[in-house]
């Protein structure tokens, strides 16, 4: 791509406004890397920080850092907290998490047996809680 200028005032007022560096980069002519590169010049870094301590409990040994489970509940954990996560793996894991709760299911953890699925206890109902979330989050703004 050829060298282009990203106007300062404009990439602040962008960033401000919420605009995605995928949609920055189109207004500007140049790469997502070219306007990550020249919002860090600005100081602009957008700082997303998320917790996943209230949808994922454990602690997570290592070599569980990457199942299916644990995937599913770092998306849905960052829907329900607003923020931004590709539509395919919204929807794997609201279908992975709607299957578990419409068969009366729960997900457990221990780093001797990794995940694993168990009947739903209420209260404590976690699959329950991680999908009301999620939908609250999805509902309409008024």
């Amino acid at each position: 791509m050829a060298n282009r200028i990203i106007d300062p005032l404009e990439l602040r007022s962008m960033i401000e406004a919420g605009k995605t560096y995928k949609e920055i980069a189109t207004h500007f002519g140049v790469t997502i890397g070219g306007v990550q590169q020249a919002a860090e010049r600005l100081g602009l870094v957008r700082r997303i920080t998320v917790s996943h301590a209230k949808y994922i409990p454990w602690s997570v040994a290592r070599e569980h850092g990457q199942t299916r489970e644990i995937t599913n509940l770092r998306s849905l954990s960052r829907v329900a907290q607003g923020h931004p996560v590709p539509l395919a793996k919204m929807n794997t894991g609201l279908r992975w998490a709607t299957r578990l709760y419409d068969a009366g299911l729960d997900i457990d953890y221990t780093k001797e047996r990794g995940f694993f699925e168990r009947p739903a206890e209420e209260p404590d109902w976690h699959i329950r809680m991680v999908l009301e979330d999620v939908r609250a989050a999805l509902q309409p703004k008024p």
